[in-house]
């Protein structure tokens, strides 16, 4: 099975720049979308056969897309700022559970930041909740945090700055200590940038933040064998991390 998780920058910015070929031909089988920026969703032609969830908003909005359609749907994580920006999808299948998120940015200010903070603890919360189900979860999306030095390419200049706080990395510690892998980490030890700054030909030089992830429960970890980035699509200032497993 082919899990992706993309961030977009806007659905129909994306439909015309060729998403919806590039999921047929990548034989993706469900994906995370993040930044739909619309509430006036339409789906296109060339995803006809193909199953999907939208949670849209003005401004952030996300998606599943799915060659199977899920059991029971969720659009709520209980948090009325978070909720209102169309920020989380629960999809649940037969063998696992399937969520995409989009965190918060927090602002080069920080001003968000406690809004961000916020929304990892009582995402957080869920996933203790949602694991006394003793089902595989899959955990997908834009968590707009580089957890280690590894996973930016300036660590030193960008050790106070949002997406690379203590506070935002710790997040992403306590997610990993739910027994929960970050699938691309465990198959690849450095790499996976999946964000780059639009300015300074920041990709080409890649100067980039890897901030987009799927986590998977550890049970499924030996079902695991292969995670990449697909750097050369040219429809977001993101690229989809792709991975692959057994499941």
């Amino acid at each position: 099975m082919k899990i992706s998780t993309f961030n977009i920058c806007g659905w129909y910015s994306a439909i015309n720049k060729g998403l919806g070929k590039w999921i047929k031909n990548s034989n993706i089988d469900i994906l995370a979308l993040q930044e739909l920026r619309t509430v006036n969703i339409a789906k296109p032609l060339e995803l006809a056969k193909y199953f999907i969830i939208f949670n849209p908003s003005k401004f952030q909005g996300t998606a599943i897309i799915s060659t199977n359609k899920p059991l029971k749907i969720k659009r709520k994580l209980g948090y009325a700022r978070l909720d209102s920006e169309g920020r989380f999808i629960q999809a649940d299948f037969k063998n696992f559970i399937f969520l995409n998120v989009y965190l918060p940015h927090g602002g080069r200010d920080k001003k968000d930041l406690p809004y961000k903070l916020k929304s990892f603890e009582l995402l957080i919360k869920y996933l203790i909740k949602l694991k006394k189900e003793k089902k595989p979860i899959i955990l997908a999306g834009d968590f707009n945090v580089a957890h280690t030095e590894k996973d930016l390419a300036n660590p030193e200049r960008n050790k106070n700055n949002i997406m690379f706080t203590e506070k935002e990395r710790r997040q992403i510690d306590k997610i990993l200590e739910l027994d929960f892998v970050d699938s691309f980490r465990q198959l690849h030890k450095t790499g996976g940038y999946t964000w780059w700054l639009r300015a300074f030909n920041a990709k080409k030089r890649n100067i980039g933040w890897r901030i987009d992830y799927v986590f998977i429960s550890k049970n499924l970890t030996e079902s695991l064998y292969n995670a990449f980035v697909e750097k050369n699509l040219e429809i977001s200032d993101h690229c989809p991390l792709v991975v692959e497993t057994r499941i």
